[in-house]
């Protein structure tokens, strides 16, 4: 469920807004949701982002914000803004996402004939370092599949277990497994999840029989009721579980195994894409069932496994040497 501005707000409670800001960031969260479609937790990253902007403005204005101090907003207060939450600690594709918002978050204004204040238009967005996924090893993903529970619960380590196979054994977001529900996962012979990923995009995912097994598993142990329509994977007090228990255990489980850093819970999606592409999976398909809108996003595995199209180069092309 979207939470409220109030909500999002409640952070600071010395942050009151002017009433027609107020409604004018309300609507415009609305409008996030019910025209242009995004998800909840879309709408509460911008309400975040809204309320981080919204604080510094009271802060360095002196006084409540309001339309017309957005009105005469200049370039140098935005960069103030991007300057200030970059001592906070944000990187340069968190402080690029905030500027996005706040770009949409005007444009809207000016449709709706609100305020127009090009001032924004003048701000560049930080620069993000190229970077490419940091996929396990084959035998680093099996190893936290198949690890000693030790002194784990029962039904935790099950749980555990059945959230990483859906990462590793079907590359879902994090966010993507938790919104599964009794109903909805692959179970009781269901084979296909109908999963619903960024911006509301819908994507059919094949599940293993391991994956599916798993989760079975998980289910017989799970002390609590799973109604069919509330969240299948449960914290210790029987509440929706929180992504952030996903990313402990897997901290505890790469000092365990002997992990690098880099291997997050997303750090199995990546594996999910990398392993299938060396397998000789074709790219087309991997972008289907990872859910991404565009194959450039998805061609950045190639980078990663530049090797195995290098040896098939070698072995296809009739120019190429032989070894």
């Amino acid at each position: 469920m979207a939470q409220s501005l109030d909500d999002i707000l409640a952070g600071d409670s010395e942050l009151p807004l002017g009433g027609d800001l107020k409604r004018v960031v309300e609507n415009w969260l609305d409008h996030i949701v019910i025209e242009r479609g995004q998800s909840a937790a879309t709408r509460d990253a911008y309400a975040r982002d809204a309320r981080q902007f919204l604080a510094f403005l009271k802060s360095h204005l002196g006084h409540p914000p309001c339309l017309a101090d957005l009105e005469r907003l200049d370039a140098r207060t935005l960069r103030a803004f991007l300057a200030n939450r970059r001592k906070a600690g944000l990187t340069s594709r968190s402080l690029a996402r905030s500027l996005s918002a706040l770009r949409t978050f005007f444009r809207w204004l000016e449709r709706e004939d609100t305020l127009q204040n090009l001032a924004i238009l003048q701000v560049a967005a930080p620069k993000i370092p190229y970077s490419i996924p940091k996929p396990l090893t084959v035998e680093g993903a099996a190893s936290l599949i198949e690890r000693d529970v030790g002194e784990e619960t029962e039904w935790i380590a099950a749980r555990d277990t059945a959230v990483l196979l859906l990462l590793y054994g079907a590359g879902l977001r994090i966010s993507e497994a938790l919104s599964l529900t009794p109903k909805t996962a692959p179970i009781n012979g269901r084979d296909i999840m109908h999963i619903t990923g960024k911006g509301g995009k819908e994507r059919l995912v094949p599940a293993l029989a391991v994956v599916s097994q798993a989760i079975s598993a998980y289910m017989r142990l799970c002390p609590y009721p799973l109604d069919a329509d509330f969240p299948l994977f449960r914290g210790a007090r029987g509440g929706p579980l929180s992504p952030r228990l996903i990313q402990l255990a897997m901290e505890k489980l790469r000092q365990t195994l002997g992990l690098p850093d880099t291997a997050t819970p997303h750090a199995l999606r990546h594996s999910f894409a990398t392993h299938l592409l060396s397998a000789g999976a074709d790219l087309r398909q991997i972008q289907e069932l990872l859910g991404h809108a565009s194959l450039s996003t998805t061609q950045v595995y190639t980078e990663v496994n530049r090797d195995r199209l290098l040896a098939v180069y070698d072995q296809a092309h009739p120019r190429a040497a032989r070894r």
